[in-house]
C-alpha cells in the first residue's frame, strides 16, 4: 500500500505540470552526487543520468570520489552546492556526514532528492531506489533455503551507509526463521575490494567454519568467489549483490549462488526526472517535514525494484 500511494503521488507531480507552458532551460545543471563512481554500478547509474538529461534538455552530471570515501563525497558536495545547482541527486557513502550537508542545501533553495542510499532524517524531498530491507529478505530466506536451516554466516558491509544497513536489518529479519543459523561476523569491507579480499582469506584459515557469505555491496562477491576458487574450496554459500560482470561470472561457474539485482539505470533516470518536475512546478519552500505532512506533494520512497538472480534467470542481466 505505501509503495502505491508513493507512486500514485509521484505520478500526480509529474502530471501536474502537462497543461501550462512550464519548460526546462537548457543552462539548468543537475548533479548526482556518489562515491566509487568507477564501479560498474555508479556507470549504470550515469547512464540513465545522462538519458533524462537530453529528454529534458538540461545538463547532468555525475560526480564524487573514485573510491568509497565518506569525507570526499561530503566535500565534492559543498563544491557543487555552491555552483547553485538546480538540483541535487545523492547516494550519501555515510547518512551521518551527509545530513548536515542536505540539510543546508535545502534550506538554501536547491532541492535534494536521496538515490540508492537514503539519509532519511534529513531535509532530502524523497528517496528513490530499492527497498532494501526487503531485498535483504529476499536473500536471507534464499540463504535459510540454501544452509538447510543451518550454519555460520559472514556478512560483509559499510559502516556508515544506510542502505546497506536495511539490507542486513532484513537478512536478519528473514533468518528468525531459521534459529539454527548464526551470524558469525559482520565485515566492514570499507568499499574496498582488496580488504573483502583479505578478509574472506583470513576467514577461511581461521578455527570457526563459516558455511556462508554473503555480500551486502557490489564489489565483495566476487572477491569472496575468487579466494574460494583459488584455494578449491567447495560447499560454500555466496550471496552477492548486483550484477557486475565479474559476479555473473562467477555465479556462471557456479561459486555464487545468486545475486540481488538492483536499478541502477532506473534510479538515475527517474530520479532527474522526478526532480526536474519539482524545479517545475515547486519554487517555493522545500524544507518540511514531508514525510508526516499529509498535504506535502511529494512521496516519501520510489521503490525502483529488485530481482533475484541465478543460474535460471541470467538471461535478465543478459538482455
Amino acid at each position: 500500500m505505501k509503495r502505491t500511494t508513493a507512486l500514485l503521488s509521484l505520478l500526480a507531480l509529474m502530471l501536474a505540470g502537462c497543461g501550462n507552458e512550464l519548460r526546462h532551460s537548457s543552462t539548468e545543471k543537475y548533479y548526482l552526487v556518489a562515491t566509487n563512481t568507477k564501479i560498474a554500478y555508479w556507470q549504470e547509474a550515469a547512464s540513465g543520468l545522462g538519458r533524462a538529461g537530453r529528454e529534458l534538455r538540461v545538463q547532468a552530471e555525475m560526480v564524487g570520489p573514485d573510491t568509497y570515501d565518506a569525507n570526499a563525497q561530503r566535500d565534492e558536495f559543498r563544491r557543487i552546492v555552491a555552483t547553485k545547482p538546480a538540483g541535487i541527486l545523492v547516494s550519501a557513502g555515510n547518512a551521518q556526514v551527509m545530513k548536515p550537508e542536505i540539510d543546508s542545501a535545502v534550506a538554501a533553495g536547491i532541492p535534494v532528492v536521496t538515490l540508492d542510499a537514503d539519509v532519511p532524517d534529513s531535509q532530502r524531498l524523497f528517496f528513490v531506489g530499492t527497498n532494501n530491507f526487503q531485498a535483504g529478505q529476499m536473500g536471507g530466506r534464499l540463504l535459510g533455503k540454501l544452509l538447510n536451516g543451518k550454519g555460520n554466516v559472514v556478512f560483509y558491509t559499510i559502516e556508515g551507509q544506510e542502505n546497506l544497513a536495511e539490507r542486513l536489518s532484513g537478512y536478519r529479519a528473514a533468518l528468525e526463521a531459521f534459529p539454527g543459523i548464526r551470524v558469525a561476523q559482520e565485515v566492514d569491507m570499507k568499499g574496498d575490494a582488496v580488504v573483502a579480499f583479505e578478509k574472506t582469506k583470513e576467514l577461511l584459515a581461521g578455527s570457526t567454519n563459516i558455511d556462508a557469505f554473503v555480500a551486502l555491496e557490489a564489489l565483495a562477491g566476487a572477491e569472496i568467489a575468487e579466494v574460494l576458487d583459488r584455494g578449491k574450496v567447495d560447499g560454500k554459500v555466496v550471496i552477492a549483490m548486483d550484477t557486475a560482470a565479474s559476479t555473473i561470472e562467477w555465479i556462471e561457474k557456479g561459486k555464487i549462488a545468486a545475486t540481488i539485482m538492483q536499478k541502477p539505470y532506473t534510479m538515475g533516470y527517474y530520479g532527474l526526472k522526478a526532480l526536474g518536475e519539482i524545479v517545475l512546478q515547486h519554487s517555493g519552500q522545500l524544507s518540511g517535514s514531508h514525510a508526516t505532512d499529509p498535504k506535502s506533494p511529494f512521496p516519501v520512497f520510489i521503490d525502483t525494484g529488485t530481482v533475484l538472480v541465478d543460474k535460471a534467470n541470467l538471461s535478465v542481466v543478459k538482455q
